[in-house]
């Protein structure tokens, strides 16, 4: 009878640019587990589970190894190629070796992070894990290696609204209601959770198919009421409230909701509220408040976007009630929570059991789920778990969606023309000395 395979989690996986030393420490604790728990068959693949099989390669494969050593691989994910980068970091696109799923991950290096850029990282690990909403973009897992810190996201692969409107031009408004709709709702929730984002704008909603993600939580900060003051002033200044660079401290949901005025101006006229050629110049314009309406939009739609762009911050509009009762969006679905976060115990249960079934025939047992646990997003196992059921959540949309039971099911918005490679040159070409560009302002 061939030994049993016992196959622990995360066992110091080989998973950084030029770690040797790193993959040395897993030969190490694999060779130190008892006998018992180690492979020993002399062809096992064909007895093992596809999990064992993953941790058998990242511990004897030489072409796994080199890829870790040359920075092809971290963890259980193998990158497939570059979808944009920043100063202290680059976003990759990876496959998952066990689900098959594609990921983004963001990749930052350790020796350029200050204290005040761990802190932001710290934050939006914090918010990300807070978060369960279909229009906010799902942290599945992160892992770090001596040189550098990995967070692995769901992929949104239709590119970024900012693109969209540049290339392709304004929206329309029955194209711009339902992209709109979505991103109140996920704001919306993270203010009712005591979340601020503080760092709202086009570049920052990704489209994946005909849903939008809100991405880049960085500036994002909890508060312990709504109306905390807060005194860090960030963000991208055309898109920053007035107060922001008149008063001394601000609320962060009003800052919010005026950077979702700005955005949905956008969306219908394809041009910014206020503009300068300088910092200095879009600040005075912004504190004088004045902008023109869009033309050849509904009155509705002007309605919301100078009810969110009030100067006065306690005058704007919350945005429950711009969901629930203006006439702009009466006709537009909204969306709920994630179903995880729904408190529907029966559909949660059905979800989760399915998700473990699935795991299971991956060979990740209810054993090493219960032991990844307490680890939280710093477990590889529970990326598979995390991975698997936003799988199983979405399919189970989808399915609700065909009976016309969900209330997620938008009018598809204008299709993009454009590809994620069209997108990231057009990133990379347009974005140096753009005004929108995230900044703290002083």
């Amino acid at each position: 009878m061939p030994a049993a395979r016992i196959m622990p989690d995360n066992l110091n996986l080989p998973t950084g640019h030029n770690e040797r030393r790193r993959s040395s420490n897993f030969l190490s604790e694999v060779h130190a587990l008892p006998a018992s728990t180690l492979i020993t068959d002399p062809d096992p693949l064909d007895d093992m589970s596809p999990y064992e099989r993953l941790l058998h390669g990242l511990h004897h494969d030489e072409r796994w190894l080199k890829e870790v050593t040359l920075g092809k691989r971290v963890g259980f994910y193998r990158f497939r190629g570059e979808l944009g980068s920043g100063n202290f970091s680059q976003v990759k696109l990876a496959h998952h070796q066990l689900t098959k799923e594609r990921v983004a991950i963001k990749v930052l290096d350790k020796n350029k992070l200050d204290q005040k850029t761990r802190k932001m990282l710290d934050r939006e690990i914090e918010t990300l894990e807070s978060m369960n909403h279909p229009n906010i973009i799902r942290l599945y897992e992160v892992v770090e290696t001596y040189t550098r810190i990995h967070l692995v996201t769901e992929y949104a692969f239709s590119g970024e609204l900012y693109t969209r409107v540049t290339n392709a031009g304004k929206l329309a408004e029955r194209d711009a209601k339902p992209i709109f709709a979505q991103l109140v709702s996920a704001i919306d929730y993270m203010h009712e959770r005591n979340f601020i984002h503080r760092d709202l704008k086009a570049e920052n909603i990704m489209f994946s198919g005909n849903q939008i993600k809100v991405v880049d939580f960085g500036f994002s900060t909890k508060v312990n009421s709504p109306d905390q003051r807060l005194q860090t002033f960030c963000g991208s200044p055309p898109y920053a409230a007035p107060e922001l660079f008149r008063d001394e401290w601000y609320i962060g949901a009003n800052v919010d909701i005026w950077a979702l005025g700005v955005i949905l101006y956008f969306m219908v006229t394809g041009s910014m509220p206020f503009r300068g050629h300088t910092v200095a110049a879009l600040k005075r314009t912004i504190l004088e408040g004045e902008f023109l309406d869009p033309q050849d939009v509904s009155s509705e739609c002007v309605t919301v976007i100078r009810s969110l762009m009030m100067p006065l911050p306690s005058d704007r509009i919350p945005l429950k009630t711009l969901l629930q009762e203006h006439p702009w969006l009466e006709n537009v679905s909204k969306l709920e929570p994630s179903i995880l976060d729904s408190g529907d115990s029966e559909r949660i249960g059905e979800i989760t059991t399915e998700a473990k079934k699935r795991l299971h025939k991956l060979g990740v047992s209810e054993a090493l789920l219960a032991e990844a646990e307490d680890k939280g997003a710093k477990s590889s196992i529970t990326g598979c778990y995390r991975i698997v059921l936003h799988r199983v959540e979405r399919e189970s949309d989808d399915s609700l969606n065909q009976d016309g039971l969900s209330g997620r099911e938008f009018a598809s918005p204008t299709p993009s023309k454009f590809s994620i490679s069209s997108r990231l040159s057009s990133r990379k070409s347009k974005r140096k000395g753009r005004l929108s560009t995230t900044c703290v302002i002083f």
